[in-house]
């Protein structure tokens, strides 16, 4: 098996003798492109390649249709980091103002953090969730707020070295009484380095964990960067400005541009293009 057989896939796996789950998720070319889009610090990008790789994680672990995204908000180096990954499992993120940091301290990194898991159906009324960051790691704040707002008994490992991104998770399901099963478990990816986790391939990484236990492989899964920005959403997003602001911006620089700051990606609309959009929001309007 080569070296990039596993990556980019995201896979389930289950244990015939106990309510526990896992998902193992890796992240090559994906991440790179991610990557590609901006300049970040070392220490942003890597953590990035965690944010990416937990919200695979969890955009999985849920059956719905829409996007969730996991962000950081705090007063540290890395004032807002977030990462977006829908059920189809393509994923986005951006980090803002951390062009400076520099720190290797987690708490200084993300001083008086606050995490926050949003989860937007395709239809109906979005979830969200806040906690303050807790613990020295991604992997930890992530646990906590399982813990905490879904108690349900959750373990993260996630490594990222700048070239490639990974994540292991195991959750004990609601009803399982087996608590020292769930802690074998749990011990026993707790071995897992981050070399492991960056280079294996799932069947031997699992292999490694669990032999001695009945493991249920589930089908691997794509995964993909991949932003959601399209010409229709900014005409909305120009649209609520108002028809005054509009003509206003293009008086003063005769063209509207539109910088997608996720993927880099410019939209120009012109006023020929900005008549014709105020055109049809006026036709579409109920008389």
């Amino acid at each position: 098996m080569t070296k990039h057989s596993c990556a980019d896939t995201i896979s389930r796996f289950t244990f015939d003798d106990c309510a526990v789950r896992g998902e193992h998720v890796l992240l090559d070319t994906s991440y790179q492109e991610l990557l590609a889009v901006h300049h970040y610090p070392p220490v942003v990008a890597e953590l990035l390649g965690e944010l990416c790789a937990a919200a695979c994680l969890l955009a999985e672990t849920i059956k719905f249709d829409g996007i969730l995204t996991l962000q950081i908000r705090s007063e540290g180096e890395i004032p807002l980091i977030m990462a977006e990954a829908t059920n189809a499992q393509s994923f986005r993120a951006i980090a803002r103002q951390a062009q400076e940091a520099t720190s290797a301290d987690f708490s200084q990194l993300f001083t008086n953090g606050q995490l926050v898991l949003t989860i937007q159906p395709r239809n109906g009324e979005p979830y969200r969730g806040i906690v303050m960051l807790d613990g020295n790691s991604l992997a930890s704040s992530l646990e906590a707020y399982f813990k905490q707002s879904e108690q349900l008994e959750t373990r993260l490992w996630l490594h990222s070295d700048g070239q490639r991104a990974s994540g292991f998770l195991l959750q004990q399901l609601p009803g399982d009484g087996n608590s020292s099963q769930w802690q074998h478990l749990s011990h026993m990816a707790a071995t897992l380095t981050q070399e492991e986790l960056l280079t294996l391939p799932r069947e031997t990484l699992l292999y490694r964990l669990y032999h001695e236990e009945n493991l249920r492989l589930h089908p691997q899964k794509p995964v993909q960067f991949q932003c959601t920005c399209s010409r229709e959403r900014l005409e909305n997003a120009l649209l609520s400005l108002g028809e005054n602001e509009l003509r206003d911006i293009l008086k003063e620089r005769s063209v509207i541009d539109v910088n997608c700051e996720f993927c880099n990606r410019f939209y120009s609309f012109s006023e020929p293009d900005v008549d014709a959009l105020l055109g049809n929001s006026g036709r579409e309007q109920p008389h």
